[in-house]
């Protein structure tokens, strides 16, 4: 029997929806069995952490839960109760003839209808460059079936994709549950993303700087060459339109951030000769830096 999704998941009665969201993602990247290969009572946790976020995850289920109407594993409950207690005072089974097998019967319809499977979470992790221009993952099933999953462009880390019908199996004809499977995107060397956009730190030499040139700049779409105007400062941010996330469905393309970085490089004798005859009057590169 599934325990409390309420103490599974160390929240109160009246967590909220972000609350929830929360702990669940804490506890599941806890447990999570790819960080705890062949530990079977982390695996047990982990499904129980997501039988628990199924239910108070989503409100109607969530609602039902607390009515008594579903149990922690979101199977259907019979009512609480029987007739009696909707009957009058000192009312017994021989005052309502035959109602007492009527009520027996279309509680026990009730109970062993048809009723829709529960819903199956899965956890798939997704390269930087998968979850922002899109990509698919097979996913192998508990019972050695595959899944394919199609990735979304500009999925983002922690997005739960829903698969319908591909959870279990409904009973008494009804319908199957869904497959929910949440995407756990990994960091990028040269990429960092933020909503729709994506930043980049780009080293550029001396003389690009000074002089100004033409450079490469990677993209998660491929290069494309971008100006550095003469003179320009280290830490200086360019923006590359519509080079971040790509546009999809009603989300329009971001842009990518481009953080110019001075690299002074390995120094030679005549830049050596050079800068010990070079003077830039009244030039004070910690001018105004102050602790007070």
């Amino acid at each position: 029997m599934a325990d409390d999704p309420y103490k599974v998941l160390g929240v109160k009665k009246d967590a909220t929806a972000d609350e929830i969201r929360s702990a669940y993602r804490k506890l599941a990247k806890k447990y999570h069995p790819d960080l705890n290969p062949g530990d079977k009572a982390a695996e047990e946790k982990f499904k129980a952490v997501s039988l628990a976020n199924d239910i108070l995850s989503d409100a109607e289920k969530r609602a039902r839960y607390d009515r008594g109407e579903i149990d922690a594993a979101g199977a259907e409950r019979a009512p609480q109760g029987g007739w009696r207690q909707h009957a009058g005072a000192g009312a017994g089974p021989a005052d309502f003839g035959g109602f007492e097998d009527i009520f027996a019967n279309m509680f026990e319809q009730r109970a062993h209808g048809p009723a829709r499977g529960q819903d199956e979470r899965y956890a798939v992790k997704a390269g930087f460059l998968e979850a922002v221009n899109g990509g698919a993952k097979r996913i192998t099933l508990p019972d050695g079936q595959s899944l394919d999953v199609k990735i979304p462009p500009g999925t983002a880390d922690g997005d739960v994709l829903r698969l319908r019908g591909r959870g279990q199996p409904g009973r008494n004809g009804g319908p199957a549950g869904d497959a929910l499977i949440e995407i756990h995107v990994t960091s990028h060397k040269l990429f960092r993303r933020e909503g729709r956009n994506i930043h980049l730190e780009l080293p550029i030499s001396l003389k690009e700087a000074v002089l100004g040139a033409k450079v490469t700049v990677p993209t998660p779409a491929g290069d494309v060459v971008m100006t550095v105007k003469p003179h320009t400062e280290s830490g200086t941010e360019l923006r590359l339109r519509g080079r971040g996330v790509p546009a999809h469905g009603h989300h329009h393309a971001g842009d990518l951030h481009v953080k110019l970085r001075l690299m002074a490089g390995p120094a030679d004798a005549a830049l050596e000769e050079f800068l010990r005859g070079w003077d830039q009057p009244g030039f004070d590169p910690r001018a105004g830096l102050s602790s007070y």
